[in-house]
């Protein structure tokens, strides 16, 4: 038997025809064309640029430009709620904006100016739009500056430096200190707060309102007084008692130790020389024949002594001895009406804490210090002897 053979794998042959093409080899496959992008959408870019360039401009570049001056403080007078349009063209008549329109467009972007607080504000040429709406809103962002006020200052010293610091503007400080509902509500009883502004350093806001800064350093007083009075508590209760003092005569009293003692461990002995003349029964009449008392006078109501005209700052014989001048401790027994200023700690602490002495009576030496006398004749040679001095 004969094996069969498998069958052979027939190559298919290609029949070719004479004079054709040799077939062609498949070409590789050619890159994509890039896409020409349509000017339409490159303006769409651009425009986008452009907004976002302008938003960041309007919202972070311009509210940081500083304003077109040097510092200068302007008073204005601000209505309630105010258009943008409106509050624009009042702030750019007071010198305070350059271009006004883009200032009301700022505004309308950020929401207008329904905040601003209706009613006088000190304000800078120098401000940012944003530091002046801040102020005139009264919120945080308006700058803030610290000021420093001295022992013995009056409310009108302070009013001057906190106007010179672009804190509150002189008159309404001073409106602020004699506002009876304000005094009222700190439990101020008188006719100003003079005394109750603690003489200290604060931290205080550009713009601010004075009737906020008032309650602030009355708040200071209030801090300082109860620690001094808990550490006084039995001598201070002698002091009130023996002389019938009530807490604003004691403040009144501490004014004119600070006006009178130029140094700190005078000051118990010219508190003790204040009150002997006022508890001891034997002295009489009761006259304290304090000199700042008088000036204070003047200060504050002129127009009540004619001996005040002209008055350059200190007291004269005629002011010390005018009996219209209701302040004069020369003319009128006892205390004067309130304090003459603003004591500092240790001119309160002199009155709670008084040195125990048999003093009546005491004068500048001319050197910082004072002779202090029990008796008149005492005095009237240390008098002469301080006028002895001074005129060699």
């Amino acid at each position: 038997m004969t094996a069969k053979k498998s069958p052979r794998r027939r190559r298919r042959k290609t029949a070719s025809t004479p004079g054709a093409p040799p077939p062609s080899t498949p070409a590789p496959p050619r890159a994509p064309r890039a896409r020409r992008r349509s000017p339409a959408r490159w303006i769409a870019v651009a425009l986008a640029l452009a907004a976002f360039a302008a938003s960041t401009w309007l919202f972070v570049l311009y509210p940081a430009e500083r304003g077109p001056g040097t510092g200068r403080a302007v008073d204005l007078e601000v209505p309630s709620d105010p258009p943008p349009d409106e509050l624009a063209r009042i702030l750019a008549s007071a010198g305070l904006l350059e271009h006004p329109r883009l200032f009301a467009l700022w505004l309308r972007a950020t929401g207008g100016a329904h905040g601003v607080i209706a009613g006088t504000h000190l304000l800078t040429d120098d401000a940012t739009p944003r530091e002046l709406m801040a102020r005139l809103e009264r919120r945080p962002g308006g700058g803030s500056v610290r000021v420093t006020f001295p022992e013995g200052w009056t409310r009108f010293d302070m009013a001057r430096r906190l106007q010179d610091k672009h804190v509150v503007p002189l008159r309404g400080f001073l409106d602020a200190t004699t506002d009876p509902d304000l005094l009222r509500s700190l439990g101020i009883d008188g006719d100003s707060a003079e005394g109750f502004l603690f003489p200290a350093t604060y931290e205080l806001p550009l713009d601010d309102d004075p009737h906020d800064v008032v309650r602030r350093m009355k708040r200071e007083f209030d801090r300082r007084w109860d620690v001094l009075s808990r550490a006084h508590s039995s001598s201070l209760n002698d002091v009130m008692t023996s002389a019938r003092l009530g807490v604003r005569d004691v403040v009144t009293l501490a004014s004119m130790v600070e006006k009178e003692a130029a140094v700190d461990d005078e000051r118990p002995l010219v508190a003790s020389v204040f009150l002997n003349r006022l508890r001891d029964p034997a002295f009489h009449p009761k006259r304290l024949e304090c000199d700042p008392t008088a000036s204070y006078g003047c200060l504050v109501a002129p127009e009540k002594a004619a001996s005040c005209a002209g008055f350059a700052g200190k007291a004269t014989a005629a002011i010390e001895h005018d009996p219209d001048n209701p302040y004069s401790t020369y003319t009128h027994e006892g205390l004067p009406p309130g304090p003459i200023a603003n004591p500092g700690a240790r001119s309160l602490e002199a009155v709670m804490a008084p040195a125990s002495t048999h003093y009546f009576y005491f004068v500048a030496r001319g050197d910082g210090r004072s002779t202090f006398s029990e008796t008149y004749d005492a005095h009237t040679s240390a008098v002469r002897a301080v006028s002895s001095a001074a005129s060699r």
